[in-house]
């Protein structure tokens, strides 16, 4: 039986996660899309270059301006929340854009899909868990206490207790899903996979904070997304959920991996200061996912997803040149 078309919203979609979202529900449902992003720097517009435009409509507007926000969102039937300013650095520097964001703008979406009795979820990070030791076998779970270590996670912690709140005070109909780092098209270079890929494009050695110890537990964009949708679709309301793909790799090692796609010996990269609070590893338990939902992933091997991802760059020069110079001028005033 097929399903009925949805009309949904989402937010941050021209954003890196967002936009690769709206691409897989262009290709894959029969739903449409509205796409609200206020294209800082982060939302490019090309990004949804190709769309069906009788299917995808954008909007250029701020998730924090109420008005806009309920003019959209009383004629959907479901809300996906990416809208976020993300960057660990940046909140580092100037944390209130972040405040602004990931707080007001979701306290203005859940009073939104409150008035209109929408379903919501809201997506996070596994950063609001802090981080764990390295060499354990210790995983973030659906019940790990929030632990942020910067101002950009300690507001997305803040967004996820507003949607918990708002679902046991209002009776929101949300779902929250807490994500292991992605990878994939569309990232913006300023991140670590597409800025080393882009350096070795340019020539450039890549850049790696302190020993590079440090651990994240990668997954592509295209599960992720696709475990966002199975959460839409089938998950409990409530609940959160966690999505990884037991990709737990250190950064040492996603560098030397980068520069053995190029053809390059794996230790060619230059060390640079580590920057404050960097947390030494994370790492996701999706049993829940798993096993209520039935998602796998199927970039299980994360070589060939690299792969992928490096010749989207070296196809894709027109979408991040602009970007490039820009974000290099931001690293090299800090010595990074």
């Amino acid at each position: 039986m097929t399903p009925t078309p949805r009309h949904l919203l989402i937010t941050g979609g021209a954003g890196f996660i967002g936009a690769n979202l709206v691409h897989h529900v262009a290709e894959h449902t029969s739903d449409t899309v509205t796409v609200l992003d206020a294209l800082t720097y982060a939302g490019n517009r090309a990004s949804l270059d190709g769309l069906p435009k009788d299917r995808v409509t954008f909007v250029e507007g701020d998730i924090a301006n109420p008005d806009l926000v309920d003019s959209l969102v009383k004629q959907v039937d479901a809300v996906i929340h990416l809208a976020a300013e993300s960057h660990n650095d940046n909140s580092l520097s100037d944390p209130s854009p972040f405040l602004r964001t990931n707080l007001e703008g979701t306290f203005t979406l859940l009073e939104a899909v409150r008035r209109h009795d929408v379903r919501f979820h809201h997506v996070s990070t596994d950063e609001v868990y802090g981080d764990l030791p390295l060499g354990t076998p210790e995983r973030f779970t659906e019940h790990t206490p929030y632990n942020p270590s910067s101002p950009y996670s300690a507001t997305k912690a803040g967004s996820d207790l507003l949607v918990r709140a708002w679902v046991r005070s209002f009776g929101v109909a949300a779902t929250i899903s807490n994500c292991s780092n992605n990878y994939g098209p569309r990232q913006h270079v300023e991140k670590f996979i597409p800025r080393q890929i882009t350096n070795l494009i340019d020539g450039i050695r890549p850049r790696l904070y302190g020993a590079g110890a440090n651990v994240r537990d990668w997954i592509h964009v295209d599960d992720h997304n696709r475990a966002v949708l199975d959460i839409l679709d089938r998950g409990r309301i409530g609940e959160t959920y966690l999505i990884g793909a037991d990709g737990e790799l250190s950064n040492r090692e996603v560098v030397g991996m980068i520069l053995e796609a190029f053809g390059r010996d794996a230790e060619d990269f230059d060390h640079v200061p580590d920057r404050p609070g960097h947390d030494l590893r994370y790492a996701i338990d999706a049993t829940r996912l798993r096993e209520e939902l039935g998602w796998e992933p199927r970039y299980s091997d994360f070589a060939q997803g690299l792969a992928d991802t490096v010749a989207w760059y070296r196809e894709h020069e027109d979408w991040w040149r602009g970007q490039k110079a820009a974000t290099e001028q931001k690293y090299a005033r800090t010595g990074q």
